[in-house]
This record gives structure tokens, sequence and C-alpha cells, in this order.
């Protein structure tokens, strides 16, 4: 057997993007033997691309704003499948977190009176994204690990975990190895908290960075904890299409809520053609209205007008950019114009949107001030993930909780922009304060020695196995096949197709071959990855075909509108004997001082 070292702690986070952290500062302040584990490095993680900001009611930028409207925009865009618990606590919460990293050293842009400024975005009634122009997932990250640092937390980073072990039904630690020298570490933990992310990387044109292969819900849902609300992925409108390298590089929210608009091949702009009845009454219903819209915004006034048609709600733009397309009327690579040049001055943009700026000079020699930019839908975020309690974060296996994007919930059927950022303050701190205070009465963790030793071998027949497949054509054969049968438009025949295919898949998987050491190995490192994939890709396949409607994230087709059947219920995927089983849970009923809200929206 292969030989590991062992640790002890009160409290294991798993991730170290904005959840992670803010849960390992909570957890650590609280008096818990703390450490965080990652799978790269301290300051990479992929919250760092996160660019237009988090939504909180600050009132900053236009004082009608409040965590009741933030409350209410969250349930609309989430089209009432939203936890409310979730979502009161998240808009509620959300303007303290922001002062707090304000006053741990966060340097958000200012209001003319020294307030953090704040800009619009798809679906909020008002400004309420607090940024750093378009680099605010950087500034929390740095923030964040600046304080932990200085904090009794212990860090270990490029370690990748791959089992969750339990004691009587209550989670007692994992195993890892460190992507550096191969080696195998146990962790023994009386809380851990997953603040893994999501699992973008399961498909071929996503925003998503390498380590997003949705190992927390494959960990949490192999442990027993269960999976909600899979079916619904967030294609973002506004990924890259071209250079083909870097394709589904994402284009941030924040290029429209500085007034930027989108056009087809024609130069006609088209948004107005596809403005759901819902939101009538929340967008410009001409040009000149949205026109009207954007000169108050630039002069610092509070709008009075409905907002521009661009900013409508993720889902809804991102299929309105796909019907352009399929009509013919696409850009040359397949998606859409994003005019920002002819809306404002050069130094503007150079100001509001830097990174843009550079990134489209440098990865597709476009000058984004003379300009437009191309663009089309990329898979960005998944609204599902661990089912857990809003107060404290926990999963339905004691001592295991989540954070963040690997944790479902608040978001419902679609995430509004800016939502993610706080909601990583927001619950990461719950979940940090959850699993501390569990901690302080859990018993010592102890680990079956031999359960340890199954699974070292399990990571390590890939490299001793012969003639296997080849771990990069399994991993473009999965890609390929959920973008073209589970993306952004689905159909029972395909869905069903995804699901056979995933099981040649997974033979696949299980028959992979690595070489070399277990240093440094890259394909090794695919190899594990898969696993993971492959769970959560049958998780969003059967909760897709079992959704026969049309919602937020999830669009059917064969079942192009909502169903009433389906407006009050998650879908809850749990581990039946090792196979994924479904079931539908019917909501929480909507407490009565909220209920006027949830039905305005």
């Amino acid at each position: 057997m292969a030989q590991y070292t062992t640790h002890d702690f009160d409290v294991l986070v798993i991730g170290a993007g904005g959840a992670g952290l803010r849960a390992a500062i909570e957890s650590a302040a609280l008096g818990a033997k703390t450490a965080v584990v990652m799978k790269s490095l301290l300051g990479k993680a992929h919250t760092v691309m996160a660019e237009g900001g988090a939504a909180a009611a600050l009132r900053n930028a236009d004082d009608r704003d409040s965590w009741e409207t933030h409350f209410r925009d969250t349930m609309k865009g989430g089209k009432q499948l939203n936890f409310f618990r979730m979502a009161e606590l998240h808009a509620k919460e959300a303007p303290d977190r922001i002062r707090e990293l304000e006053e741990w050293g966060a340097v958000f842009d200012r209001t003319p009176n020294g307030l953090i400024n704040q800009r619009n975005f798809g679906g909020h009634t008002y400004p309420r994204l607090a940024h750093v122009g378009d680099r605010t997932g950087l500034e929390m990250i740095r923030t964040l690990q600046d304080k932990l640092v200085h904090m009794a937390a212990e860090i270990f980073m490029e370690t990748t975990v791959t089992h969750l072990f339990k004691t009587s039904d209550k989670i007692c630690g994992c195993l890892t190895y460190s992507r550096v020298t191969g080696e195998f570490h146990l962790f023994r933990a009386k809380a851990i908290v997953l603040a893994t992310g999501g699992g973008g990387k399961a498909f071929a044109i996503t925003s998503n960075s390498w380590e997003y292969s949705g190992d927390g819900q494959a960990l949490a849902w192999r442990a027993g904890a269960e999976l909600m609300d899979m079916e619904f992925i967030q294609f973002h409108p506004t990924g890259m299409v071209w250079p083909l390298s870097v394709r589904g590089t994402l284009v941030t929210e924040g290029v429209r809520g500085e007034g930027g608009v989108l056009l087809n091949k024609d130069g006609r702009r088209f948004m107005f053609d596809y403005i759901p009845e819902a939101f009538k009454n929340d967008v410009a219903a001409t040009e000149k209205e949205a026109e009207q819209w954007v000169a108050e915004v630039a002069a610092g006034k509070l709008a009075t007008v409905r907002r521009p048609p661009e900013l409508l709600t993720r889902d809804v733009v991102a299929r309105s950019i796909r019907a352009e397309v399929q009509a013919g009327r696409g850009s040359p690579h397949g998606g859409a114009f994003l005019d920002i040049a002819t809306r404002r001055t050069a130094a503007d943009i150079q100001r509001k949107l830097p990174s843009m700026y550079h990134q489209f000079k440098q990865l597709a020699n476009v000058d984004i001030t003379k300009e437009p930019m191309e663009v089309g839908p990329t898979c960005h975020y998944m609204m599902g993930g661990v089912k857990v309690q809003a107060e404290n974060g926990m999963s339905t296996v004691s001592g295991l909780f989540a954070a963040g994007e690997v944790a479902a919930g608040l978001h419902g059927a679609n995430r509004l922009g800016g939502n993610s950022l706080s909601d990583l303050l927001v619950f990461g701190r719950r979940a940090g304060w959850g699993a501390a205070e569990y901690a302080k009465t859990a018993s010592a963790p102890s680990v079956n020695e031999a359960e340890v030793a199954k699974a070292i071998e399990e990571n390590l027949a890939s490299l001793s196995r012969k003639g296997g497949e080849n771990p990069y054509a399994v991993h473009k054969d999965l890609q390929d096949m959920m973008q073209d049968n589970v993306g952004i438009v689905r159909t029972e025949d395909e869905l069903k197709q995804a699901l056979g295919a995933l099981d040649e898949l997974e033979k696949r998987v299980d028959n992979v071959s690595v070489e070399g050491a277990r240093a440094y190995n890259p394909g090794w490192n695919l190899a594990m990855d898969l696993r993971s994939l492959i769970v959560i890709s049958r998780a969003v396949t059967l909760a897709a075909l079992e959704r026969r409607e049309s919602r937020g994230g999830h669009s059917r087709i064969d079942f192009p509108s909502y169903d009433k059947k389906y407006s009050k219920v998650n879908h809850v995927l749990y581990n039946q004997n090792g196979q994924m089983a479904l079931r539908a849970d019917a909501l929480p009923e909507v407490s009565p001082e909220l209920k006027p809200f949830v039905e305005e929206a």
C-alpha cells in the first residue's frame, strides 16, 4: 500500500475561492483548528475571473434600493425556485459583507462623495454591483487571502481531494494527493466545508478555468449527500467566440452595464425583439427610451426610465443571441456583435473596463474603443449543487458543509449577475461558522484504514493499467457530447442519447491508463477529474430529462413554456446503493411577511 501523511484539524475547507477563504476566516476566528486545501495556488481561484461586481443593496448609487427589492429581483431571476430563506439572508446580509471587505482593505471604485460605487447589471432593478473596474473578483481574493494568511490557519496548495470518509454516517476526513509530488495525505477533520465551485469543464465551450470539474458535487454525492437543481446551467450570453484558442473566455456583463449594445450582422439592435412578457414593465420598449437610460447613467444621474433590453436576465439574452445565429443573422464566427465603442469615449472604456480592453487587444487583436466585440453564449455557472441548510450551510450528511457555487438553493433556476460574489461572502461566512460550531461538540475523527487503502488503490489504478483509454480523448468526447446534447437547449431524444453515452463514457473512464510517475503528471490529474465530471454530467442530464418545461437556465425545445406542475418543485439527486436516483421535493413555503415580494416578482 502507498504511504500517506496524516493531518488532524477541527475544520477542513476544500477550495480557496471567495467562499472557501471566507469560510476559513470565520472558522479560524471562532477558534477552530482550520486548514484550507486547494487544487491550484493561493490567489489563483476561479473567483478572480468574476469581473462585474458584487450585488448588495448598499443604496450608494440609488437610494431607492433596499434588501426587499434585492430579494424580489433574486426570486424573479430564479423563476421562483429559489430557497426563499437563502435569498432573504443573502439580500439582508450582503451589504454588511461588502462593508466588511472594505474594512479589510478592498479598494472599491468610488462615487463622487467617496462611497463604494455601484453599477447596473442584468435583472437588478437599481445599480447594485459594488465593483473594482472589471476586476472585482481579483480584488476580493486579494483581500480575503491577505486576511487569512494573518490568521491561525494552515494552507495546502496544489492539493486535490479524491475521497471523503465517514464514521457512523458523520464526516470524518478525506484523502488528498499533492499534484507536485504525487504523495498522498489523509486529513482527519471533525467538519469539512466544500467550496470547490462548479463543473463547467464538462462542456466544450466554457468560461470556467481548469479546476472546475465538479469535484465537490461528486464528492458529496458519493458520500451520501443530496444534490439539487442540477438541470439549471447558466450559459453566460457573452463569451469570446474568436479566435478558437480563447473561445468561451468571459466578456463581463459590465460592458452592457456601461451601455454596450448587442447587434446582429446587419447592425440591427435585436434584443427589443426578445423581451419576455414577464419583463415588459422592466425594460425599455424603444431605442429612444434605452438611449435616455444610458445618457442618464453616464451623467451620474438616477435613471428615470426603464433599463435597456441588453440587461435582461442572462438566460433570456443567451437564448436571444442563439436565435439570431440560427436565423442566419449572427456574426462571422457564430455569435453577435457587442458594441461599446460608439456608446462611450475611449477614455471611459479604458477606465471602466480595463481588463476587457486588454483582453481583446491581446487575445483577438480587437480595439474595443474603436470596433465591436464578437460574443456568444458560454457555459458559465451551475445554479444547482449540494443541498444545504440556509442558516449554516450543512448538507444532508452530518459534518459536511458547502458554500458558493458548489451549493444549491440561493439562485433557483437562474442566477443574477453579481449575486455570485456576494453569495460567496454571505454563505462562506455562514458555512465557516456552522462548521466551527459543529466541530465544538463533535468527537475526535477516526478514519478506517482499510477505506484509505482502497481509495489509494483506486487512485493508482490508471497508472498501473496498460493499453487503456487516453484521458484527454475521453474528456474531449465527454465535452462534445454534453455540449451537443445537454447544452443551451435540450430535447428528450438528445437527453436520452446523452444518458446512453454517459454509460459508455463511464466505462471508458474506468479503463483510462496514464504513463509516467505521479509527480507533475497532468494526465493522471485529468484521470481523477474525469470521475467527478461523469457524476455531475449524469446529474445534469437526469434532472434535465425529468423537468419537462423551460425555466431559467433549463430550456427544452419540446417543452418551450413554463409548466405549473414544476413551478414549486426542486429535483433532488441522491445515492441509492451507488446508483444515481431522482425525486421531486416541494419547495419550502414562503414566510407570510415575504409573500408580497414573491407575488410581486
